[in-house]
């Protein structure tokens, strides 16, 4: 049995710095991964991870290895 609460309920989250309102997205976020499967996706995320592959495949170019792109943003700092 699940329960929502109402919003009279709900801590007054104007009250928490966005660091911590980040911090509590990131723990809500993370309570939906072991459930990840029924979430439902919607149409048009299918449509649009189709529509990226194709590009992909198309473009003939595989990208670069994670190594070479990790070393690059590493001498930019």
């Amino acid at each position: 049995m699940s329960t929502v609460a109402t919003e009279s309920e709900l801590p007054d989250l104007s009250r928490l710095n966005v660091a911590e309102r980040l911090e509590l997205m990131g723990q809500i976020w993370d309570s939906l991964a072991p459930h990840s499967e029924t979430v439902p996706l919607p149409d048009w995320h299918v449509a649009e991870v189709r529509r990226r592959l194709a590009e992909f495949e198309a473009d003939g170019n595989p990208g670069r290895p994670l190594e070479e792109v990790v070393a690059d943003i590493k001498r930019r700092l």
